[in-house]
């Protein structure tokens, strides 16, 4: 750990397409090959299943199928497999080089995890880590954490359900774990608990539990569309 703080910028995207996200953190990594900028990149998505890397490609049926239900789909190169994004659900993706805090996936995801318990907490919910990535609530996934890590740049991220429509679920077996289900804010609270209320909260704990400082950005738009999903 550097003796100053890292500076993290955070900027807010709103609710975009996942394909729009992928090619905005695809400007901010390549951000770093000229100079250290670490980013939080915090939006809501359009409906959208995505896959991660550690799985052989679905059958197109399944994937035919969810998009009948008017959800994208989109295969990623983060960690995970099949999960959920829609409104409703705090996305987050920080770009970061782990060399301003420290070289360590495991260490990083930890952090992550971490960070959504501490976010549960001040809601008054208690939430844990588990041998399987993420952060749950009993036998229940409130928050999906699935990551890119290239020469350290991180990208890719977190999604916590805050009051996402759960019957999305319904259609898969989030991140390939039987016999569990996922759960929300507002579940848990029996209250509606939406996005917006829940961003100062995430930003606290982040700011605590990665020791950095963060300051209010811009949406930068890239200049050129970066490939989709070669994040």
């Amino acid at each position: 750990m550097q003796s100053s703080r890292p500076v993290v910028e955070v900027v807010r995207l709103g609710l975009v397409t996942y394909h729009e996200a992928l090619k905005l953190q695809q400007f901010y990594v390549n951000r770093h090959r000229s100079r250290p900028a670490h980013t939080l990149l915090l939006c809501q998505h359009l409906p959208v299943y995505t896959t991660g890397i550690r799985h052989k490609p679905y059958p197109a049926s399944l994937l035919d199928q969810l998009r009948l239900l008017g959800a994208d789909v989109h295969r990623t190169n983060r960690g995970g497999l099949i999960t959920f994004h829609g409104p409703g659900q705090l996305v987050c993706y920080p770009v970061m080089n782990l060399a301003s805090f420290k070289k360590s996936v495991r260490w990083y995801v930890c952090e992550l995890e971490k960070t959504i318990i501490s976010v549960c907490s001040r809601f008054g919910i208690e939430a844990s880590a588990s041998p399987h990535t993420g952060v749950w609530v009993g036998d229940n996934k409130i928050c999906a954490i699935g990551i890119h890590c290239g020469r350290y740049i991180t990208s890719h991220g977190l999604a916590l359900n805050c009051n996402t429509d759960l019957s999305w679920f319904s259609h898969i077996v989030p991140c390939g774990i039987e016999g569990k289900g996922v759960t929300s804010l507002s579940a848990e609270l029996q209250r509606e608990v939406n996005v917006e209320e829940t961003i100062p909260h995430l930003l606290d704990a982040f700011r605590d539990q990665f020791n950095c400082h963060l300051t209010d950005g811009e949406t930068s738009e890239p200049a050129e569309d970066s490939g989709g999903s070669s994040v």
